[in-house]
């Protein structure tokens, strides 16, 4: 990392950091979505499809007004965690709530195909031989849908990775505790001869994206194939 200024430098680390917590945190959220959308029957599925999805299709910085809105210090739930001590607004916490909202949907969608995949009659098997659901989940439905998981888990940390409109709406710009890549290749564009830095970042980001979905695309087709040959 010689050829990245200090200040680069920080901010791709605090773009791994950020984008890293995101997605760990929202994976088993993400498992379990996927799975009560694939194979339960409630009422109100829909309306819960519809909020997974919604970041995909609201404007980024109508979401990161929300999450403003709903854990500021002023908000409903922000003002609850202040009194425990807790602050997520203009903290790198924040930016991680940010950015793994806006990449959960890639990653619910994922792990949903991937479920959905899996021929229901195998788990009805091990349902008739007296197996509980969170058994049969345990033992016959993830380890088939282990590679389907991990493709969900490489595009949500690709997205968080390159979130830029409602992580500045809900955390700001600030250098060295909030200034993601993204962000970062923002404020370096507004000062002269930032042109530099910005290109550099902006590599960075390309070969992340690039390699996020050649994987993606790489484990996909592992996954199809295992559930082929099942």
């Amino acid at each position: 990392m010689d050829w990245l200024g200090p200040a680069e430098t920080e901010a791709l680390r605090l773009s791994l950091r950020v984008s890293l917590c995101a997605t760990l945190v929202t994976l088993p959220f993400g498992v379990f979505v996927a799975y009560a959308l694939a194979r339960w029957r409630f009422p109100g599925r829909q309306i819960l499809n519809g909020l997974v999805h919604l970041p995909l299709i609201l404007p980024p910085v109508v979401t990161g007004y929300l999450l403003l809105m709903t854990f500021g210090v002023q908000g409903p739930l922000g003002k609850a965690l202040a009194e425990l001590g807790i602050v997520v607004a203009f903290r790198w916490t924040g930016a991680a709530l940010a950015a793994g909202i806006m990449a959960f949907p890639l990653m619910v969608r994922a792990i949903r195909l991937s479920i959905e995949a899996v021929d229901p009659r195998l788990e009805q098997a091990g349902a008739t031989l007296g197996a509980s659901r969170p058994m049969v989940f345990a033992t016959v439905t993830l380890p088939m849908i282990v590679p389907g998981i991990i493709a969900g888990a490489i595009l949500a940390f690709a997205k968080a990775m390159g979130e830029f409109g409602a992580t500045i709406t809900f955390v700001s710009n600030i250098p060295g505790q909030t200034q993601t890549l993204p962000s970062a290749v923002y404020a370096f564009l507004q000062v002269p001869g930032g042109e530099a830095a910005a290109t550099r970042l902006v590599i960075i980001s390309i070969i992340v994206a690039m390699s996020a979905l050649l994987l993606s695309e790489w484990v996909g087709r592992r996954a199809a194939a295992r559930v082929a040959g099942s």
